[in-house]
This record gives structure tokens, C-alpha cells and sequence, in this order.
């Protein structure tokens, strides 16, 4: 999942992007990047135990960066 934003007047431009991977032993985990457009970003890998577990902390990420604006 990849999301934006862009804000002219303060020359941000921002991406977030978060992917679910399975493990080797049955976890999963969620990969985020983020940075500004065009560099490379940072990077965090955290570990769940279930699939829904890693979607449901992909849901609350994605609704925290949607109130700061990003698409």
C-alpha cells in the first residue's frame, strides 16, 4: 500500500509505504518505508504472530497518516 502527500507551500513531498510479508516459521511481519519522494526512505520491520494481526496494524497506521494528510 503506497500513500502521498504533497503540500506545496511547505515543498513536502512525503510517501508511506507499508507491505505484509510472510515469515519462514508462520509470523508475519509489516515492512514500512517512508521519506520524501525521489530518496530513499527508512525502513521498519515489525513482527506479528497472525496475518490479521499485522492487518490490523496496517489499518491503524494507515487511518494516523490519513489525518495527517496523506492519500
Amino acid at each position: 500500500m503506497d500513500l502521498t502527500r504533497i503540500d506545496v507551500s511547505r515543498n513536502a513531498r512525503r510517501f508511506y509505504r507499508m507491505e505484509i510479508v510472510p515469515g519462514l516459521f508462520g509470523e508475519w511481519s509489516l515492512i514500512r518505508e517512508w521519506g520524501r519522494i525521489g530518496q530513499p526512505g527508512q525502513v521498519r520491520v515489525d513482527w506479528y504472530d497472525t496475518e490479521a494481526a499485522a492487518k490490523d496494524a496496517r489499518f491503524d497506521i494507515q487511518m494516523q497518516k490519513a489525518k495527517r494528510g496523506y492519500e
